[in-house]
């Protein structure tokens, strides 16, 4: 086991990580901007280090400070966390290049499976069912024209080198495709510095459900079942829960058989995510790999028992997987919600200031995944999260009912949160019966209020 590891992050997941560290009894050392000194998980580290000024390109997605951090602590490996560089194939070989280990899969997978392009290619060769659409980067327009109609209207244009919305744009119509086709690119070019964009045929009101996989040096694989991630807002996630409530088991069984065959044709190391689309006749596409840790992954320790974070540790210090597949049974049922300093009233406009009250919910099967307390500043320059509200009960409807009491008695005061949005969602009927699907939010529920 190593002695001494980096966080590379900030918030809710250099929290989570130096937690998982001092249980497996190894040193943590813990990176901050400007923005982010006097954060209270600092405390909690063996040291820290400033490496730059507030922005992301100054500090958390500035290789070179990180590394140099890295060796001035003398540490042995280094966990990415989410977002930032944790999805970067050059940081992750740069990591092992100056002898420490980078605590996710082998960058030259990263890259691979990060082309979404490439990662389709993959799926087909393990055999894996995905959204039909263009084999390559889209070289022209007039190529886009003959694809779109060749798979047909609507399309769905997504930046090749990256994710979370970005870059995505839906086209019904050939005479809107140029115009689609400029802007997706635009976005992609600002958000990744890639213009790369491809087509693939649009599937309508689909489930996005994902499967968590871990595998380890020695070529064992597992899959830790699936979590559905319908409920969203522009691309982006607001509630997750395990098991996927509207899969049949015949559904479940292929689907994760699907994610494990994928992640081992890939030589997948460490954790991931395989996601997929599932349609209304509970065929499934898979759309993309995740090569980190996910925001949502305590969903899934709830339900199976399993530490996620000490997982990825044990197997970047060369340990193989301590159980089978045999093993790995789903319990129960888990929500997360995500409570964001965002004012939902207001087109969600982003909400930073400083926490005033703070009363989070307790009881049996709560969990509260946060860095922040009174008299916290939410600084302006990163994602707006600052909190994941989890439940667990043993049915659905009993971790809905323990989620809306939860929810109840959670209060933020001094910023605007999505903490009433969830509390409306968790009393809707459609939501209830599982009635949603990646557009509910918006072509429905939103609409509606």
């Amino acid at each position: 086991m190593f002695k001494r590891i980096l966080v590379a992050n900030r918030g809710e997941i250099a929290l989570r990580v130096i937690r998982a560290c001092k249980e497996l009894g190894v040193e943590v050392v813990a990176v901050y901007s400007q923005a982010d000194r006097g954060a209270p998980y600092l405390e909690l580290a063996d040291q820290s280090i400033c490496i730059g000024k507030a922005p992301g390109a100054d500090s958390y997605l500035n290789i070179p400070r990180i590394i140099a951090a890295a060796e001035v602590a003398n540490v042995e490996a280094i966990h990415p966390g989410y977002g930032f560089l944790s999805e970067n194939p050059h940081f992750a070989e740069v990591c092992r290049a100056c002898n420490f280990e980078f605590i996710g899969p082998p960058h030259e997978v990263i890259r691979r499976m990060g082309i979404k392009t490439e990662a389709k290619s993959v799926a087909a060769a393990a055999r894996v069912p995905f959204v039909p659409g263009s084999e390559g980067a889209i070289t022209s327009d007039a190529q886009a024209a003959r694809i779109a109609r060749e798979i047909g209207y609507p399309v769905l244009i997504k930046a090749a080198a990256g994710g979370g919305g970005k870059g995505m744009r839906v086209c019904r119509e050939e005479a809107t495709l140029i115009a689609s086709l400029q802007a997706a690119r635009v976005e992609a070019e600002a958000a990744f510095r890639d213009p790369s964009i491809y087509l693939e045929k649009f599937i309508d009101r689909p489930r996005h459900v994902e499967v968590q996989v871990l595998a380890d040096t020695q070529g064992n694989c597992v899959h830790l079942w699936e979590r559905d991630c319908s409920l969203q807002r522009r691309h982006q996630k607001l509630v997750e829960e395990s098991p996927a409530p509207t899969l049949s088991d015949r559904t479940r069984r292929k689907l994760c058989e699907a994610a494990v065959r994928l992640a081992k044709y890939a030589g997948y190391v460490n954790a991931g995510t395989c996601e997929f689309l599932v349609d209304s006749d509970q065929n499934f596409y898979f759309i993309e790999v995740n090569a980190r840790i996910q925001v949502e992954h305590p969903v899934t320790e709830l339900v199976t028992g399993i530490d996620l974070v000490k997982q990825q540790i044990r197997i970047a210090a060369g340990q193989p997987l301590d159980f089978k597949q045999s093993d790995i049974v789903q319990r129960g049922h888990a929500f997360e919600c995500r409570i964001n300093c965002e004012d939902p009233d207001h087109n969600f406009r982003p909400s930073p200031g400083t926490i005033t009250k703070l009363r989070l919910p307790g009881g049996y099967g709560v969990r509260w995944d946060s860095h922040v307390r009174v008299g916290y500043s939410v600084p302006p320059n990163y994602d707006s999260m600052v909190g994941k509200l989890l439940v667990h009960a043993p049915t659905r409807s009993e971790a809905m009912a323990v989620m809306r009491r939860a929810l109840d008695e959670l209060q933020i005061e001094g910023l605007s949160t999505t903490a009433g949005l969830h509390r409306r969602i968790f009393r809707n009927p459609d939501f209830a019966e599982s009635r949603v699907d990646t557009t509910w939010v918006e072509r429905v529920f939103l609409a509606a209020h």
